[in-house]
């Protein structure tokens, strides 16, 4: 019995004996002599500090803007990365040398063995906590270098991102070494990323190509490669077949032709590189990343697609005939290559940007990747207009004639040729971010402006194909609703009208908010409707794009607004019933409602809140109240003559003595032209608040009246006749009512009769009264009656009695 009491002792005894060489040992494998302490970490202070240096950070990194702010917090995520890393590596020598002493004393016994002192269960319990606030501390330390780790990585992203908005940040020249670094150094991490990337991928091929999947990936890799190289082809000869039987003869035929090769087109290319892709993300162990960039891939073809589908069709050079644009044949073909090179440039390097993106390459990667982009699409379109315009020269001195192009045609060679010198000038001087900016604004213009010319040649041709009376279906038409030509026209003129206003808006909103990932008919028609509603207008900030934004807006409502104020006056109110005036107030009130919408929206575009122009408002408030009250009087006077029209255009009226045909009714004044074509410029107001006479409102009709003078011996019968005879027989006084003769006057002077006639039109009293004139006299000599002449009397003295005063 005391021989078992005495055993925990000399346990006891024993670890103390066997602990020393065994911790010795420990430390001997740290690079520490066994007489060296270990540096103690003060672990409970350091990962507070720690912790709450990375919460500082993500605050700092979630209100950074700056390319500069972001290097800087970078730099400091990664020190804290390397600190934690430190202290992590400081605190494992510790829990290494607590769990030799812990080996020593072995696990505790099992219950009903010898039991243990209380020194070594304690000892024991006191190891096992410091174990386990070790271990924890460690992790925690861990946890905060994987944080500042994850957080240097969110930073870089967000730089990347970033560099896209900051347009104004100088990077540096595409000509130093800097930008060709990736190349000539390509760094480590990138390495590693792009390794990774790779090895998915195999591992992704060799998956598909599996005895298990191999039949489905050669199915659908014979498929995408048919399709990509042979589809456009096999549908280009049933289309040549179709057209001429099948489509009616006029030039819905070209615009078809030229719709359907942009479609095959984009089809093609992009459901082969669907089938392509799909041969990877029909797999049940195809990562998240592989899947992502497939679906990147996908809609990266489609938009590569569409450029070179919109050049080919525009182009024509397998139907030249058929060409839409006015562009001389030795021109189409030498501008065929540039669509193509356009788009696979724009296919290579944005897969390069998408795969930094996703796999997060360094910024010094991405900025090579946009800059090479940017750089081979400025000499693209720099190149395209220079030898246009040597072949244009080169037919001239050949005597050809080359097609006369438009001012529009030239501003757009002229917008290009600038937009691409300014790409390479920014390349050159180190705005790389500029550069790429501007790259991707001129493609995405170029290809909502070349999609709206095709459509709306589209619609407007269609519509005339369906409503045409020589067409089938406007036979069909005219005989079902009963309709004569003129209506058939008039339809044709709206429905195409309708259709070019709704694609100006859904091109304008493309313009305006989308990419292309965001632009198909359903996202355009719901930010039409989220416009409409109010939504995206109240809080917006300026900034670069924004102010683009307005300018295009400005533009493009500007030339909506003309283009349909001279449809409306050219085109659709003169195939109606209505007067000249009504068609010129209406037109009138478009044009100023279109204006104070253009305004507002514009402004609108620049960021500017209406609830934050209370001080401009109460500016103008005191403005109108002195300076502008007059501009403000005339201006409401003329929305009354256009809504109430006491005159409208076309009128003669008379006003403070001037007589003459109202021309236009401007906001602040109206134009009325004399019989001279002459112009008064008469203030609105001034036809509200003064008497006016309208001598053709309500069709009224003119008097022709004439006031004659005969001596007192005349025949007045005879007269009287003499003058009915003259109206009657003249072509434009009316019959009914019928002249009449009026005794007015009758005095020392002689007698005075006035005869009256009406016309038709008070615009023809002058000229009838003057052929009245002719012919009175005329009647008048030949009876013999002549006109009453003015006496005068003469007083004078004898000849004699003037001699004789003499």
């Amino acid at each position: 019995m005391q021989k078992m009491l005495k055993m925990p002792l000399l346990l006891a005894l024993l670890s103390c004996l066997i602990l020393t060489p065994l911790i010795s040992h420990a430390d001997d494998s740290t690079g520490q002599t066994a007489t060296e302490e270990p540096a103690k970490v003060n672990a409970s202070t350091a990962l507070p500090a720690l912790q709450k240096r990375l919460d500082a950070l993500k605050q700092r990194v979630s209100a950074a803007k700056m390319d500069k702010q972001f290097t800087s917090l970078n730099d400091d995520a990664q020190k804290l990365a390397s600190e934690a890393d430190k202290l992590a590596v400081a605190l494992a020598p510790q829990l290494t040398q607590i769990q030799a002493q812990l080996d020593v004393l072995g696990p505790a016994p099992a219950p009903g063995t010898l039991a243990e002192t209380p020194q070594v269960v304690s000892q024991r319990k006191q190891l096992n906590n410091s174990k386990t606030l070790l271990t924890t501390q460690i992790e925690q330390t861990k946890a905060i270098s994987v944080g500042a780790q994850n957080l240097s990585s969110q930073i870089s992203g967000l730089r990347r991102d970033a560099l896209k908005t900051q347009i104004a940040l100088n990077t540096g020249s595409i000509l130093g070494e800097k930008f060709w670094s990736p190349v000539v150094s390509y760094s480590d991490k990138d390495a590693e990323r792009f390794g990774d990337f790779g090895t998915q991928v195999s591992n992704a091929w060799d998956q598909a190509w599996s005895e298990e999947w191999r039949l489905g990936t050669g199915i659908y890799l014979l498929l995408a490669l048919g399709i990509g190289l042979l589809g456009r082809r096999g549908l280009d000869s049933p289309m040549n077949w179709i057209l001429p039987r099948w489509l009616p003869q006029g030039r819905f035929r070209r615009s078809f032709l030229a719709c359907f090769t942009t479609l095959s087109t984009t089809l093609t290319l992009g459901i082969s590189m669907q089938l392509l892709c799909y041969i990877f993300t029909r797999l049940p162990d195809t990562s998240a990343l592989i899947n992502e960039f497939a679906e990147q891939l996908v809609e990266l073809t489609y938009f590569s697609a569409v450029i070179a589908g919109l050049g080919i069709a525009l182009l024509s050079n397998n139907h030249p005939s058929w060409r839409l644009p006015g562009i001389a044949d030795p021109i189409a073909k030498t501008l065929a290559t540039f669509p193509i090179l356009l788009a696979t440039f724009i296919f290579i390097f944005g897969i390069i940007e998408q795969l930094n993106a996703l796999v997060g390459a360094s910024i010094a990667a991405t900025l090579f990747g946009n800059g090479l982009s940017a750089l081979l699409v400025a000499l693209n379109c720099l190149i395209a207009p220079i030898r246009v315009n040597r072949i244009r020269r080169k037919m001239r001195a050949d005597g050809e004639q080359t097609e006369a192009r438009s001012t529009v045609a030239g501003l757009i060679h002229l917008v290009i040729s600038l937009t691409a010198f300014v790409i390479l000038l920014a390349l050159l001087i180190g705005y790389i971010p500029l550069a790429r900016f501007v790259t991707f604004e001129l493609l995405w213009i170029g290809l909502v402006v070349s999609s709206l010319y095709l459509l709306i040649h589209f619609v407007v041709d269609l519509c005339e194909a369906v409503f045409s009376p020589s067409t089938q279906s406007g036979k069909i038409l005219k005989s079902t609703l009963s309709v004569n030509d003129r209506h058939l026209s008039l339809a044709a003129t709206l429905f195409s009208a309708l259709g070019k206003t709704t694609l100006l808006i859904m091109a304008a909103v493309a313009l305006l908010n989308g990419t292309f990932g965001t632009t198909t008919p359903m996202e355009l028609l719901t930010k039409i409707a989220d416009m409409w509603g109010g939504k995206g207008l109240e809080g917006m900030n300026i900034i670069p794009a924004h102010a683009l934004n307005a300018v295009l807006c400005l533009v493009v409502g500007w030339y909506v607004l003309r283009s349909t104020r001279r449809w409306l006056d050219n085109d659709f109110l003169p195939k109606t019933n209505m007067d000249r005036g009504l068609r010129a107030s209406l037109v009138t009130l478009f044009t100023n409602v279109g204006y104070v919408l253009i305004i507002m929206l514009t402004l609108s575009m620049l960021g500017i809140e209406w609830n934050k122009l209370a001080w401009i408002v109460s500016a103008l408030s005191v403005g109108i109240g002195f300076g502008l009250q007059e501009i403000v009087k005339n201006f409401i006077s003329g929305l009354i003559l256009l809504t109430e029209r006491p005159v409208k255009v076309g009128d003669l009226v008379s006003i403070s003595g001037v007589e003459g045909d109202i021309r236009r009714i401007n906001v602040r004044a109206t134009e009325i032209q004399l019989g001279d074509k002459s112009t008064v410029i008469v203030p609105n107001s001034q036809l509200i608040s003064q008497n006016v006479r309208n001598a053709t409102m309500g069709n009224a009709q003119g008097v022709a009246t004439i006031a004659l003078t005969f001596p007192l011996d005349i025949d007045p019968e005879q007269v009287r006749n003499l003058l009915l005879e003259a109206y009657n027989l003249h072509e434009s006084i009316l019959e009914n009512p019928k002249p009449s003769v009026s005794f007015k006057e009758l005095g020392p002077t002689g007698i005075v009769l006035s005869v009256t006639g009406y016309v038709n039109s008070p615009r023809m009293v002058s000229s009838t009264r003057s052929d009245l004139l002719y012919e009175i006299l005329k009647m008048l000599r030949a009876a013999g009656v002549s006109l009453s002449q003015t006496q005068t009397m003469v007083l004078e003295q004898p000849i004699s009695k003037i001699a004789t005063e003499e």
